[in-house]
């Protein structure tokens, strides 16, 4: 059984036991917690459908740990100007795992 739920304005397929990195959570590493907005749930045939949700579902998932991504640059040149600047990004995410999916 696999469920789509929507966290951090982004939507992730997932299963029981699967570990997924998600925009950063308010969340204590070891605590579990539980996503409402689910899209999906259910396998082939037996797939119910929200619209947008879908009623009564929930999936359960245990916070590892927080941690952040890898560095992006941003780069701005103007030319034969001797201007540039550099700027880094990390976005901090926060990685689960599913425990439960209840439908």
């Amino acid at each position: 059984m696999f469920a789509v739920i929507k966290t951090g304005g982004k939507q992730y397929r997932v299963a029981a036991n699967d570990v997924v990195t998600i925009e950063k959570l308010d969340a204590e590493t070891g605590s579990t917690i539980e996503f409402n907005e689910v899209l999906v749930v259910g396998e082939g045939a037996d797939a119910k459908f929200g619209a947008p949700f879908v009623k009564g579902a929930t999936v359960k998932a245990e916070v590892v740990e927080h941690n952040r991504g890898k560095k992006v640059l941003s780069f701005k040149k103007r030319r034969r100007q001797n201007s540039k600047r550099i700027r880094g990004h990390r976005q901090h995410h926060t990685v689960v795992r599913i425990t439960d999916i209840l439908a």
